[in-house]
């Protein structure tokens, strides 16, 4: 027979902020039990509705804050709460910096066992606002609503928000919602298209539909006078990303590092940065902490389109880049080429299996960059030590894996974690970028 679920109270009750959870939310101890309260700040005293009541911890949302936080700031968008995309804007950007700081210390502590030894400034966007030039919204007429929604998914939902603008995005398609989902409308299968991928570059942006069904003549038409109108390229995925095409012509999408005088081609589909401002920063400091000298060969793991390889091969006097997607690498080796750079070598190969007989793992490496997916880079350690790397700086999209992979470093591998910090990759979320430098 099967249990049936508690009611929840409806009556509101009140509580007292401690901290806030790595996802954003405010926890209290309620009855002494751990509450996440989504709206809520350290400090504050609330008045919060239970969402859900599990046995080890409850949820809950704000109702009213009866003692606001001091680093309590008006959030900017007017859907913030509902729409999924954000969960910080109420807190002070500042604090937004010292949370996420304290996230990562907090997992170097409990996962990895370890501790920096200098923890780094933080790296930070000049304003924290329409900083975002990848994103994947979704797509849903609703007649009810009387109008096609564009939009990331509400909080703790399926559903699409229902948004007019978005303050993160890029302006280009952040103040373009309304107008995206009015076009959506007028064409002739608005209910087939499930998405859009935004893709910008330093000036042009590209969007890629999502089309279930096929486009008429005058669907496409409709496209491209709107991406005139707006300074859109569009694309058109109909499968898998295999099927990703240009409308017309392909958009040749380009990002630029001025400060080591390189030009990096990219495909829509591809992965890039989000935050351009972050990117350059954040390659200055890799380049800062690793000081690759003309005499030494610098290993890139998960290496991408170049991102760091590049900057290395300035530097370095041998450079080699390894990724497990081939068209990334391919567009890897045609960016050092655009670019003149003769000391570097690229490779294809999954570095979360065995990789014994690689070429490229051949001779010694004097340091080594890894920049790998949230799922780590645990199974490659091993190898930095068998390549007498003296000298590693890791960059990672998740706290817990760098953690989890700087306790292997240090205790199993002989490293010792010299400095790390966090870099404001997405500002407004609990998105967590950090980087570490390790030393033998």
């Amino acid at each position: 027979m099967a249990r049936r679920r508690r009611k929840l109270p409806q009556e509101p009750v009140e509580a007292t902020v401690e901290s806030l959870s790595h996802d954003g939310r405010g926890v209290a101890r309620v009855e002494g039990k751990a509450t996440f309260i989504h709206g809520a700040l350290p400090g504050e005293r609330v008045l919060f509705r239970y969402t859900a009541r599990r046995r080890n911890r409850d949820e809950g949302e704000v109702v009213k804050v009866l003692q606001a936080s001091p680093r309590r700031v008006e959030p900017r968008c007017a859907h913030f709460g509902i729409c999924g995309g954000c969960s910080l804007q109420h807190l002070d950007p500042a604090a937004q910096i010292e949370t996420k700081q304290q996230t990562l210390l907090d997992a170097f502590t409990r996962l990895g066992g370890v501790a920096p030894d200098e923890i780094l400034p933080p790296l930070v966007n000049e304003t924290p606002w329409g900083y975002r030039r990848k994103a994947r919204l979704g797509v849903k007429r609703v007649p009810k609503k009387g109008r096609v929604l564009v939009g990331f998914r509400e909080r703790g939902s399926n559903y699409i928000a229902e948004l007019e603008r978005c303050e993160v995005l890029h302006p280009r398609v952040g103040h373009s919602l309304m107008a995206l989902s009015a076009l959506i409308g007028t064409l002739s299968i608005p209910d087939r298209i499930a998405q859009i991928e935004m893709a910008m570059d330093d000036e042009q942006c590209v969007l890629i539909l999502r089309n279930l069904d096929p486009l008429t003549e005058e669907d496409r038409e409709k496209l491209r006078r709107f991406g005139r109108e707006h300074g859109f390229i569009f694309y058109l995925q109909p499968g898998g990303p295999e099927t990703v095409a240009p409308l017309d012509r392909p958009a040749d999408l380009h990002y630029r590092l001025p400060e080591f005088g390189l030009t990096f081609h990219f495909e829509p589909g591809d992965f890039t940065q989000v935050n351009s401002e972050i990117n350059r920063k954040m390659v200055s400091r890799a380049m800062a902490l690793l000081q690759p000298a003309r005499s030494e060969r610098v290993l890139d793991l998960f290496c991408g389109v170049g991102n760091f390889t590049l900057p290395l091969a300035t530097l370095a006097g041998e450079v080699t880049g390894v990724e497990g997607e081939a068209g990334l690498v391919a567009r890897a080796r045609a960016n050092a080429e655009r670019n003149g750079l003769d000391n570097v070598r690229f490779h294809v190969a999954n570095l979360y299996e065995p990789l014994e007989g690689e070429p490229w793992l051949k001779g010694r490496f004097h340091k080594a960059l890894l920049d790998p997916p949230r799922s780590g880079a645990l199974e490659v350690l091993e190898w930095l030590p068998r390549l007498r790397v003296e000298r590693i700086v890791y960059v990672s999209c998740y706290p817990g894996t760098l953690a989890r992979d700087a306790g292997e470093l240090v205790r199993r591998h002989g490293y010792r974690l010299v400095s790390a910090g966090v870099m404001d990759m997405f500002p407004h979320t609990a998105h967590v970028e950090s980087i570490a430098l390790f030393e033998k």
